[in-house]
């Protein structure tokens, strides 16, 4: 069990590391400024000590912070899920001995590597949301802490792409010469590119791509459109230009998840494929026009996807890399539906750039809010009867919060009868509005949403696919609270 004192150790201690390396001082040149030894300095970062008050003052002059904002217990966004956890009662109720966990090496691990430290901690507040976890769960919870971390915008594989193009001579004007990754492939990586022998097994329907490694045959399905293609080719580019040894053969990570190093090195070569088929600069350019046009126009999205000739989920996963870097709209969330033919819905991927996890994937069988435009959209697919995709826009609120958000959405239908929508979504805020121009836009419908029906309290919703009984049972108790109390005072 963690003691308060310990706490407030290791989380001064973090934050002066955090501040000391932001300021680019090394800890011997922080020591000789502030008038203590480097042995001391290092015992002060790993929340062993805590130095007195005249030091603690000179450490925020020379760091440049005040003495309150460097003893409050808060610490910045990277590392905030490390303070909330360190201040929970979970933790500090937590039986750490029971698990042969010393809480003096817990410290000692979480001051060594904070952002690391960080990522996994992320995880296990995601994963506490959910049940029946497995392995490929806590993966891809780990997967999306570490895109949060990041803002979902990563230099190392943006300077790859740069490099790449440039060492192999690649034209990335829109959209990108796919035959310009399969000539890459076969005579750099000696790849030989099969179109026929996925098709001969009906059991493998649900995979795009298999890869045989010893021969170096990658296998595709027939009749993958130009898109699905470029993607593929463009992530085993990636694989083989980044060196990722312990990778997936299929392009279904969680078939046979190995390890988190191969769904970590999936993703990376994912978002180097898509960045490479989307140039940046190119694409911050057209996003600058689209965004600055003063009405809402679904047609100026479409036209996107037909410049880029890019599929809707790998174009909206693209935005969400840049507009954090570009624009200043970091928090957003990225979400993917899918509908069956019998009309249900999955959440089936998911990004939150705000820490604020709504809408989020629901493992308690309730049904998500249909006035969603992730949802509704879909549906109007569903029904229309005809192949082919839909745009739409929406300002969300969420019911009693101030949370509202500009929700952008394309939804898919195609002939088997399966929906699917992917969904950016972008806070409204004073930045957003001066960012987007159409945003006030009367054409864009403004509407209260919830999470799930079953936890909703909006009263006259015309599209409730389930009664409130989350919220009729809290009602159910507090009156049973009440009555209780009552009683017990004689009334």
């Amino acid at each position: 069990m963690l003691t308060h004192t310990q706490v407030v150790r290791l989380i001064f201690g973090l934050k002066l590391r955090q501040l000391r390396q932001e300021q680019g001082l090394t800890p011997a040149a922080l020591a000789q400024a502030v008038d203590v030894s480097v042995s001391y300095l290092n015992e002060i970062e790993k929340g062993k000590k805590y130095p007195k008050a005249d030091k603690v003052l000179a450490f925020a002059r020379v760091l440049g912070v005040s003495y309150d904002e460097l003893i409050s217990l808060s610490l910045g966004k990277k590392l905030a899920p490390v303070s909330e956890l360190l201040q929970s009662e979970v933790l500090r109720e937590f039986p750490l001995d029971m698990f042969g966990l010393d809480p003096s090496r817990l410290i000692e691990l979480i001051s060594d590597a904070p952002t690391r430290v960080m990522a996994f901690i992320s995880t296990l507040w995601e994963l506490a949301r959910n049940y029946e976890v497995r392995q490929e769960h806590f993966y891809l919870a780990a997967l999306r802490s570490y895109q949060e971390m990041h803002d979902n915008y990563f230099d190392d594989l943006e300077d790859a792409v740069r490099s790449c193009v440039a060492r192999f001579r690649l034209r990335t004007d829109a959209p990108f010469d796919l035959h310009q990754l399969e000539d890459l492939l076969g005579q750099e990586y000696h790849y030989l590119i099969d179109r026929h022998e996925l098709g001969a097994h009906p059991e493998l329907a649900r995979l795009r791509s298999v890869l045989q490694p010893a021969a170096r045959r990658l296998l595709l399905r027939p009749g993958l459109t130009r898109a699905q293609e470029a993607f593929i080719l463009g992530r085993e580019v990636a694989f083989n230009y980044l060196g990722l040894k312990d990778r997936p053969y299929t392009n279904v990570p969680a078939v046979t998840p190995g390890s988190f190093e191969q769904v970590l090195n999936h993703f990376r070569a994912s978002y180097f494929a898509v960045a490479l088929l989307m140039e940046e600069s190119q694409l911050v350019a057209d996003l600058q026009a689209f965004f600055s046009y003063p009405r809402w126009n679904a047609a100026l999205l479409l036209g996107l996807l037909t410049r880029y000739e890019v599929t809707p989920e790998m174009l909206l996963q693209r935005v969400t890399n840049l507009l954090a870097r570009h624009f200043g709209i970091g928090s957003l969330f990225f979400l993917r539906f899918d509908q069956d033919t019998a009309g249900g819905f999955q959440l089936t991927k998911e990004l939150h750039l705000s820490r604020l996890h709504n809408p989020h994937a629901n493992e308690l069988q309730e049904h998500y809010c249909r006035r969603w435009v992730s949802l509704w959209l879909m549906e109007q697919s569903r029904q229309s009867g005809s192949p082919g995709l839909r745009v739409a826009a929406q300002r969300s609120r969420y019911w009693q919060t101030t949370d509202e958000y500009l929700c952008l959405t394309v939804a898919r239908f195609d002939a088997s009868g399966h929906a699917s929508s992917v969904t950016v979504g972008l806070p409204v805020d004073d930045n957003l509005r001066q960012k987007v121009k159409f945003l006030d836009d009367d054409s864009i419908p403004v509407r209260w949403v919830n999470e799930t029906c079953e936890r909703c309290s909006i009263l006259d919703c015309e599209v409730r696919a389930a009664p409130p009984v989350v919220i009729e049972r809290r009602q159910q108790q507090q009156q049973l609270a009440e009555a209780v109390q009552r009683l017990i005072q004689g009334q």
